[in-house]
């Protein structure tokens, strides 16, 4: 398998992904698909992230291809902050700054080689073998309840009533800045940036999104929200915040210019979900309490 930065010129008018696939036949097209919406391809020296876009004769693209992961992810024995398992799936609290599941400078130690250790391999593969079990996902720095399934037929169950929004799912956390409504709905499209391909962000033609808010604590230095999503885009909380004026605190990548108040990571917290399980019709809620990371900066702030 190839990797690295292609360079080539267009000799016909055509789809991106189409032409992407006919000069580099390593990869199949919806891996290219997969690559330009991640914002990894550029068409002129400007990143495009629709496959359909129409290349011109002559156009010059600009495929960035990262390393193949390992096709093998072991499992290792890594403590697991457990609230609840059964034969289909299991709830964890996920310690701020572990990561989810391998991909690019994280090979190992993420919470996909826990829990293969611990489910003993039993989990879903419908994500593949790099992602195993994983039928949603929270950000590195981002701590809290998370949901992961042992078989596949849960697998979609789960995936189903997420795309329903059946599953309900509170965060928390601090933002920048006092919002003065004591609660209020955000309801902006959420894409790739074209201006910097780590960050989502609010655009026309992005994914329906869809995130509530409600005021907690207000502080002199910012707000102590409760948060629930009624979309699950990636970043959602962050890039919508950000949106309206009030990124999360800490946050590296959409407030790295403000004070961290000697945060590690963004001040989020995934605090509890709810659903009732597919198989045996049981409503499940669990909550956890707030790290002491979360702690530590709400008896840092001054309340108003």
């Amino acid at each position: 398998m190839v990797s690295g930065i292609k360079t080539f010129k267009s000799d016909d008018t055509c789809r991106l992904d189409v032409l992407i696939s006919s000069k580099i036949d390593s990869y199949t097209r919806s891996y290219f698909t997969g690559l330009i919406s991640d914002g990894k391809v550029t068409v002129n020296g400007k990143t495009v992230t629709k496959a359909g876009y129409k290349v011109a004769p002559g156009d010059e693209i600009t495929v960035d291809i990262p390393e193949p992961l390992s096709d093998e992810t072991v499992a290792q024995d890594i403590p697991l902050d457990i609230l609840y398992e059964d034969d289909d799936l299991i709830i964890i609290n996920k310690p701020q700054g572990m990561v989810v599941h391998p991909g690019a400078g994280h090979h190992d130690q993420t919470l996909v080689n826990a829990l293969l250790a611990h489910c003993e391999g039993n989990l879903s593969d419908i994500n593949g073998v790099i992602r195993p079990g994983i039928v949603h996902r929270i950000d590195k720095d981002t701590s809290g309840v998370m949901m992961a399934v042992k078989n596949n037929d849960m697998h979609i169950a789960i995936s189903d009533m997420l795309s329903r929004h059946e599953i309900e799912r509170v965060y928390r956390t601090v933002v920048y800045g006092v919002i003065s409504e004591d609660e209020g709905t955000i309801d902006a499209p959420i894409g790739r940036s074209s201006k910097d391909r780590r960050k989502m962000t609010v655009v026309e033609d992005g994914k329906p999104s869809v995130t509530h808010f409600k005021v907690v604590n207000r502080y002199r230095e910012g707000t102590d929200l409760e948060v629930k999503l009624e979309t699950g885009r990636t970043h959602q909380i962050r890039a919508h915040m950000t949106y309206i004026g009030h990124p999360v605190f800490g946050d590296p990548l959409y407030a790295s210019k403000r004070n961290s108040y000697g945060l590690e990571g963004q001040c989020l917290h995934s605090k509890s979900i709810r659903f009732v399980h597919p198989r045996t019709g049981e409503e499940l809620y669990f909550e956890t309490e707030l790290p002491e990371y979360y702690e530590k900066l709400l008896q840092s702030l001054t309340l108003l």
